[in-house]
Formats: C-alpha cells, sequence, structure tokens
C-alpha cells in the first residue's frame, strides 16, 4: 500500500489567550492571527511589522481522529511553514517544532498517537524581538499534512533528482536515498519510459525530450515505487523539467542555447487582506498577472517560499531565484543563525532542488560587514554547504550598494540593522575603486555578481572582474543613480542597463506588488514602491515594463496627477505620479503631462479626433513618450503602427458621475473544493460603463451559496479601514473582496452595494 498524505487544514481552532477549552475559536488554515489584530501606531517595530499588534504566544488545536493503527507504519506530522519558533504536542507529548518560520518541518508521531480521537496542540510563539523587517505574519500559515508510511519508505528530502540534455536527448539521475530496489516512471503525455536500480542511483533516457523554458514550461512526471520483496511498500510522486543553463562570462545567460534575460520580479509571501495566509490559487492568479506583462522570473525575498509557490512557477514558466534568510549574525535571523543555519540552508535546497524553475540559490541579502573578512568566511561556509547539496546551480548573494571600513560596532545591540547597514556614518566607503575592491573580494565567492541598485558601477564591476556575469537582484523601477550619487533621480530606468550590456544576465525590480510591513512612516501599513497594489490592481508604471518585456504589441497612456494622495513610497522607490484618469475637474484647458508606453515603431496621439503628433519611441529617454494635452473632457486614443501598420490601440475616457458598480468577472465556473480563495474586483462605472477613477464610496459586499467572504482590500495601504470586514471604501475607483469556498456544490452570488449607485452582481457556479 502506497503513502496517504492527508491535508488537515480544517477542524482547527485557536485562542491568543491560555489553551484552555472556553478560549479557542474555531479557524481555518492557513492561518495569520496578526492580520486581524488591531492597528497600533506605537506598537514596537510597527514600520516593520504595519502597525499590526502581532507580538504574543498563539495556541492551535485540533482532534486527529485514527480508524486505525496500521501495523508496520509510521505516521508523521508535516507543516510547510509555522511563523514562528513553534512547538507540537500529541496527546500531551512533545513532538518537536522549528525555530525558523519559514522552514518545513515534519515530526514522527507514531509512538504518540492511538485509535480514536487525539489531539495535537501546538504553540506558536512571536514574542522574540526583532521581527523581519517586512510584515511577517503570525500563525500556522502553510499546509499542514498527517503522512501514513510503511516503515520501508522514501524520504522526499533525499531524492535528487538531476536532469541533463544531450542533442534531442535528455537524461535524468536519480538518487532515491535507499539502497532497496527503486522503480522509476518517467512520463507526459506522449510517453512513459522506465528503469529500476537497487544501489540508489536510477537514470532514465528521454529521446526527443520536450525542453523546460518560460516560453514553454514542459513538465514530466516522475513516480518513484520503493519495492520490498515483490511487493511495493511506497510510492513518491514529483514533477520535472529538463533545460541547460549556462552562464558564459562576457556574453550572458543561456537558456537551453538562447541567450535569456532575466525580467524579474522580488516578492515577499503575504497577500494584502489575507496577510500570510495565502492559498495557492492567490498566488496562481498574481503569478498569471506578472507573466502576462512579459515577466519571467521571481526573486523570492528574502526567505523560503511555500512549497506550492514554486510547483506554480514550475508550470507558468517562471525562472526563480531563491533564498533561505535575509541577515545572518544581525537582524532577526540573528537569534537563529548560529545553530540554525545548516538546517534551514539544507531545508531549502533538499525541498526544492528538483523544481526546474530555479535557475540560482542565494545565500543572503544586505547582510552587516560586507566585503569585511568575517562576512567572507560566511558566505564561504554557505556557499561550500550547499553545493555539496547541489551543484547544479549558480551560487550567488545580494550585495547591499554600501560598503563600509572596518569598524568595532557590536552588532547584538544594534535594534535596526537595516539602517546599520545602510546609514551613512564616517565608516562609509565612497571611493570607487575601493567599492569595487570590497565586491571583488566578495565575487570570489559566488558564480554570479548578485547587485541591489548597482547599475551605475556595472561598468566599472565589469571591468575589475570580467571573468563574472552580473544579476541586478534588486533594482529601482525608474531612477537610476550616478557613479558619484548612489541615489540619483535622474530618469534613466535601470532596466536600460540590462539590455545595454551583455554581461548584465537581468533585473529584479523591488518590488512586483505592494506589501505589508516595511514602512517609511504612520499612516502607511507597508511598501508602496511596486507595479501592482496589494490587490493585484496595475500601476501605471507596469506597462512601461511591459513596454520592454513583452513581445505583444501593445501602447498605453496615463497623466501625471499630483492631487493624488501620497501612498508613502521610499524616495527612490518611487515613480512620478502618473495615473490612468481624464478627469480634472478643477481644470479649464490646462496641459495636462502625459506618458505613452509603447512596444510599437510608432504611435499617434488624438484627442476628441484631433490628433497631435509625437517622435517615435526610439527618440525618447527610456523609449517612453512624453509630452502634454490641453485638459477638455473627451476621449484620448493612442494608436501604435509596426510596418506602418495599426497593431493595437488604447482609449482613456472623461468618466461621468458613477452611477452603478460592475465586477470585473462575469458569470464564472469553479470546482468545489473546501478552502479554495479567489479574489474580485468591483469598479464604479458612470453611465456609459466607464470607470470613475475619483470615486471613493463605501462599498458593502454579500455573499449567498457554498461561500464566505474573508477578506476586502482596496490597494490603499495609507487606509486604517479593517481587512475582515464586509465594507470598505472605493481607493480610485475600485475595491476587492476574497471568497472562500466551503465544498459544497451549488450557486454562489456575490454582491456588492453602495449607496447611490446601482448593486453589482456575480454568478459563480460552483459543482
Amino acid at each position: 500500500m502506497s503513502r496517504i498524505e492527508t491535508k488537515l487544514m480544517d477542524g482547527w481552532q485557536f485562542t491568543l489567550r491560555e489553551p484552555e477549552d472556553q478560549n479557542f475559536q474555531p479557524v481555518h488554515l492557513p492561518h495569520d492571527w496578526a492580520i486581524h489584530a488591531p492597528i497600533n501606531r506605537k506598537m514596537s517595530q510597527g514600520e516593520a511589522q504595519g502597525f499590526r499588534d502581532r507580538w504574543g504566544i498563539g495556541w492551535y488545536r485540533r482532534n486527529l481522529a485514527l480508524q486505525e493503527i496500521k501495523e508496520g507504519y509510521v505516521y508523521q506530522m508535516q507543516f510547510d511553514g509555522v511563523y514562528e519558533n513553534s512547538t507540537v504536542w500529541v496527546n500531551g507529548k512533545e513532538a518537536g517544532g522549528r525555530k525558523y518560520g519559514y522552514s518545513r518541518f515534519t515530526l514522527d508521531i507514531t509512538d504518540l498517537i492511538h485509535k480514536g480521537d487525539n489531539v495535537i496542540l501546538v504553540k506558536v510563539d512571536n514574542t522574540a524581538f526583532p521581527a523581519d523587517r517586512w510584515y511577517s505574519g503570525a500563525g500556522i500559515y502553510r499546509t499542514v499534512k498527517l503522512l501514513e508510511l510503511n516503515k520501508h519508505h522514501l524520504k522526499p528530502e533525499d531524492i535528487y533528482a538531476k536532469t541533463t540534455i544531450n542533442g534531442d536527448k535528455g537524461l535524468v539521475t536519480i538518487t532515491t536515498g535507499v539502497s532497496s530496489l527503486v522503480k522509476a516512471s518517467v512520463s507526459n503525455e506522449s510517453l512513459r519510459l522506465t528503469g529500476e536500480s537497487d544501489n540508489g542511483t536510477i537514470r532514465v533516457e528521454i529521446p526527443n525530450v520536450k525542453l523546460w523554458s518560460p516560453e514553454h514550461p514542459n513538465l514530466y512526471d516522475l513516480e518513484l515505487s520503493l519495492l520490498e520483496g515483490n511487493e511495493i511498500t511506497d510510492t513518491y510522486k514529483l514533477r520535472i523539467g529538463f533545460r541547460d543553463i549556462e552562464m558564459i562570462a562576457g556574453k550572458g545567460m543561456y537558456l537551453n542555447g538562447k541567450v535569456t534575460k532575466i525580467k524579474g520580479l522580488c516578492v515577499h509571501q503575504e497577500a494584502g487582506c489575507l496577510g500570510i495566509a495565502v492559498t495557492p490559487e492567490i498566488w496562481r492568479d498574481r503569478l498569471v498577472k506578472f507573466k502576462e506583462m512579459g515577466c519571467n522570473a521571481i526573486r523570492t525575498a528574502h526567505h523560503i517560499p511555500a512549497s506550492e509557490f514554486l510547483d506554480i512557477c514550475d508550470e507558468l514558466g517562471l525562472l526563480v531565484y531563491e533564498e533561505p534568510f535575509d541577515k545572518w549574525t544581525g537582524g532577526s535571523y540573528r537569534r537563529y543563525f548560529e545553530t540554525e543555519w545548516q538546517r534551514d540552508l539544507e531545508c531549502m535546497v533538499k525541498r526544492d532542488r528538483n523544481h526546474p524553475c530555479i535557475f540560482i540559490w542565494g545565500v543572503g541579502n544586505e547582510v552587516e560587514n560586507q566585503g569585511q573578512q568575517s562576512m567572507l568566511d560566511i558566505l564561504k561556509m554557505l556557499k561550500d554547504h550547499l553545493l555539496t547539496l547541489d551543484d547544479t546551480r549558480p551560487v550567488s548573494y545580494a550585495m547591499n550598494p554600501h560598503f563600509k571600513y572596518e569598524s568595532n560596532a557590536d552588532l547584538s545591540k544594534v535594534k535596526d540593522i537595516q539602517q546599520f547597514v545602510d546609514e551613512v556614518s564616517d565608516t562609509e566607503i565612497y571611493d570607487l575603486d575601493e567599492r569595487v575592491e570590497r565586491i571583488r573580494r566578495i565575487a570570489e565567492h559566488v558564480d554570479v555578481i548578485g547587485c541591489n541598485y548597482q547599475e551605475q558601477w556595472y561598468p566599472a564591476i565589469h571591468e575589475a572582474i570580467p571573468d563574472k556575469l552580473i544579476l541586478g537582484s534588486e533594482t529601482y523601477q525608474f531612477f537610476r543613480g550616478h557613479p558619484d550619487q548612489m541615489q540619483n533621480f535622474s530618469e534613466e530606468v535601470p532596466w536600460l542597463d540590462v539590455e545595454k550590456h551583455d554581461y548584465v544576465i537581468g533585473g529584479m525590480l523591488w518590488t512586483g506588488i505592494d506589501y505589508l510591513g516595511e514602512s517609511m512612516g504612520y499612516p502607511a501599513k507597508g511598501w508602496a514602491g511596486s507595479l501592482f497594489w496589494t490587490n493585484s490592481e496595475r500601476k501605471p508604471l507596469s506597462y512601461l515594463y511591459e513596454s520592454y518585456w513583452s513581445e505583444k504589441p501593445m501602447v498605453y497612456l496615463s497623466v501625471m496627477d499630483y492631487s493624488l494622495q501620497d501612498e508613502g513610497a521610499k524616495q527612490h522607490w518611487d515613480t512620478p505620479r502618473y495615473a490612468g484618469h481624464w478627469n480634472f475637474p478643477q481644470f479649464n484647458k490646462t496641459v495636462i503631462p502625459y506618458m505613452v508606453a509603447t512596444n510599437c515603431e510608432e504611435v499617434t496621439v488624438e484627442l476628441n479626433g484631433k490628433r497631435f503628433y509625437v517622435n517615435k519611441p526610439s527618440s525618447y529617454p527610456n523609449r517612453m513618450i512624453t509630452g502634454y494635452l490641453p485638459y477638455l473632457p473627451g476621449t484620448i486614443t493612442v494608436r501604435g503602427f509596426i510596418g506602418g501598420q495599426e497593431v493595437c490601440q488604447y482609449i482613456l475616457q472623461t468618466a461621468g458621475p458613477a452611477v452603478k458598480l460592475g465586477f470585473d468577472a462575469e458569470a464564472l465556473q469553479l470546482d468545489a473544493v473546501e478552502g479554495y480563495h479567489k479574489l474580485f474586483t468591483v469598479r464604479a462605472k458612470d453611465a456609459e460603463g466607464i470607470p470613475v477613477f475619483r470615486e471613493s464610496s463605501k462599498v458593502t459586499f454579500k455573499v449567498s451559496g457554498p461561500a464566505e467572504i474573508v477578506g476586502v482590500d482596496n490597494g490603499d495601504l495609507c487606509s486604517n479601514e479593517s481587512y475582515d470586514e464586509h465594507w470598505m471604501h472605493m481607493y480610485r475607483g475600485f475595491v476587492s473582496t476574497v471568497l472562500r469556498l466551503t465544498g459544497e456544490k451549488g450557486r454562489v452570488v456575490l454582491t456588492a452595494f453602495s449607496d447611490g449607485m446601482d448593486p453589482a452582481e456575480l454568478v459563480i457556479h460552483v459543482s
């Protein structure tokens, strides 16, 4: 009998008080108690944690009913992530736990359970200071499973499927982790090949192999069966992909023999109103939107992501830069580094090395004492150990743009580690040659030079270190530094440095989507310098990156509007205040600055049928067309041309008063999966159906049928409105809600109401 894996996502109870019967309340997993905590602008580390009063100890309890205890079987509980410092008891006996909140851990509970009802109790201790520099949430926020295994079973962390390509053939070499007989089956929709071995290694050759790439994310199913005699005692399944990545100095990154630039976005793991309790389908929808604008890579900053996240990246064709932690002996991880770094690094690599999406490993981000001998010793230690686990991928470290002379600072007394590594002090190194020397020392221990915000130094770095490629592991969206001024408000989009230099393999924007925490100060609850708002709505600058990254013809126009509220973005991560509307009732023929983003050869701009001539995009800095239009209510039409033929257009219209609400989606069909989450957005519209950008009315959501509302989000990080209500005010004319399916079949009706507007209704058929 093969393994049985059962998700344990329902039936849980939770309390922040003493773990007594009367205090527990029912909850679903994934669960983040911090997202529902009250906003406290005076709380310790409030900026980092979005001013949500997360501190405390939480308790989770669940009954585990077992019909039998199978003889010769092992029972395990697997937690993909608990934030943080968790302890698990089974029937009153301690089973184990994990300190670091982003690492998977598996507990053997065989000797602690019995037939019938069993009590699982989990303590989550969120009292250690400091927390992460970004919103970390709190609770059992990832998948929990019960594993029922024959005592003769495979261990997934020991399975290593190494793929190589030779001409049109693919070879997968599988390390099974056992010396018993294992049979392997590799299949896709058109073939099934097998192999077997009892020496711990199996090789299977695939003719006419279909390669994995962002354009064609071909995957194969790998099934391993462990045998004792003639009996199959365990079967384990995973998905693999065949791709070849080669880093060639001075020339770039070659994926399957083709030069490929990394068009990347950095992301944290939370999702607005859900906090860190994010289901795979929410991330899938986000990642699909990223890819639609031309993104081909994600940096999971700065922690191990949920395992399902990487499954989705495999399927969608998104390359991944994965790293286990942020700082080392400073910051929140300092309390774990000495005793836990090896466990947590091994957790990341052993869990995730079979994913074709991962193209590079990172071992740290903007650490303390950068470029100094103490830092270099740790960097070498981390890389050397990682290579014992996986030697098929390059290893990097994301460098802070600040370099300092040696000092005797006691890191244990540093309260704000990011301020410590960022702040300009009397130890700051300003001389470019000295900076590059520090970078050269780091480059000796990495395969690719990971640069955060250092485009202005790329030529100097390459001249000094020509044998290593450069990756912009973090870049600004719009403004680029100057060689003598690290932060400089020059309109030179950092992406153009990637296009300009063969030795630069790509850039990864900070960040793809707004996130909670790392606020620049109240009332902002998070980081706003991104391409998307927290409810997945696109910001105007995302279209500029689409013009750089996408081959599909596109054109988009937005206008400058400094009447809009300050969202609290940090200076150099901010952008000019462009907005997607044509409503300026305060003006009468005043000229309005605009920008046009396009990947076409030529563009025309018309206002109410009158053409205004613009130069070709190639003649503008950043290929972003800029100009002015007199404010006249009506219609702006922008057309894109390639080879003299119109291939796309964009229309922006003045909206009248908001008279109705409208959902983006029409009637749709969903499977009746318990716990499935879906975000829906409603907009204010005028009588002609034009979105009303400036509308900010209160919208109330109501749902009937087998679903429930779990959150509301309008993307406004400066709002104090609660995420866990059924109402919220619109922001820039829209507001969203997240539904959770209960698992039953039926007809779900989602309705949105607002005073003075016709309601909107969305029908969802759940079957």
